[in-house]
């Protein structure tokens, strides 16, 4: 029996929301998310947008690496030129390359380098000058994206999984830093989610059938599900929480290392 699945909607207009890496995966559902809802969104992406793939109404990019202070800093000043502040800042831009599924020793330090400066240091060049805008008009909130990785790790993601962990701990400190200044900072950590990065790298992770098996809902994630609750986190509804993460992983956390693997069907093995 089919049952009806409740919806919720968001009214995001008059709101400003800053999004990093957003022409593509995650970052682009989160864009579209928040447009839809009425917000003005601002996308700085390092990436050009695709001719086939313009953004929709009611987004702006900015090209600009989160590696720059001053590509950040120009990045929150258009969005305040666009609505006179800055309500929601998502720091989604992040690289893993293929050539990172290796151990630390086997890590070529221009590599290493080069994802610490994008996964973490580009969260606190962005998040410096959105805070001030912030602190000024006495609210905001900051989504800082994690990753499943973030509370445990595996073989080959010496870089990655480190950086993802620290994405938490940035989220909880800002979180106790600024909350008697109206501001909440979460995280938000997906499972695996069907997007070009993750395409990219299925074969280092196991292939897309073992990988989506791992989840206990049996699949990969959708783009858009973590968007609905990254744009959750940033309502009105979600008011008391902060310092905190949510896990959108189809119950990978839950799953323990022990367990018994799912049993494939004949069409996935």
């Amino acid at each position: 029996m089919n049952r009806t699945a409740g919806t919720v909607t968001y009214d995001n207009q008059g709101r400003v929301v800053l999004v990093s890496g957003g022409v593509s995966g995650i970052g682009r559902a989160i864009c579209e998310e928040f447009a839809r809802s009425g917000a003005d969104v601002v996308c700085l992406d390092i990436a050009d947008v695709p001719d086939q793939a313009p953004l929709p109404d009611g987004v702006e990019y900015v090209q600009g690496d989160v590696r720059s202070p001053d590509d950040c800093e120009r990045a929150v000043r258009r969005a305040v030129d666009i609505g006179g502040g800055l309500d929601v800042l998502v720091n989604n831009a992040v690289i893993q390359p293929v050539a990172s599924y290796v151990p630390v020793d086997e890590m070529p330090t221009e590599l290493w380098q080069r994802m610490l400066d994008v996964n973490l240091s580009g969260y606190t060049y962005l998040a410096r000058p959105a805070l001030k805008v912030m602190k000024q008009q006495g609210s905001g909130v900051i989504v800082n994206m994690a990753s499943a990785q973030a509370h445990r790790t595996a073989r080959g993601v010496a870089a990655y999984g480190p950086c993802k962990a620290a994405n938490l701990l940035q989220a909880r400190q800002w979180a106790v830093e600024y909350a008697r200044d109206g501001i909440r900072v979460v995280s938000v950590s997906p499972g695996t989610i069907d997007t070009p990065l993750v395409r990219a790298s299925l074969e280092a992770q196991g292939g897309a059938r073992q990988l989506a098996n791992r989840h206990p809902l049996g699949r990969f994630g959708r783009p858009q599900e973590v968007a609905r609750a990254v744009v959750w986190l940033s309502s009105s509804h979600a008011a008391f929480v902060t310092g905190t993460d949510l896990e959108v992983d189809g119950g990978l956390g839950a799953f323990a290392a022990f367990a018994d693997p799912y049993p494939l069907t004949p069409d996935e093995s």
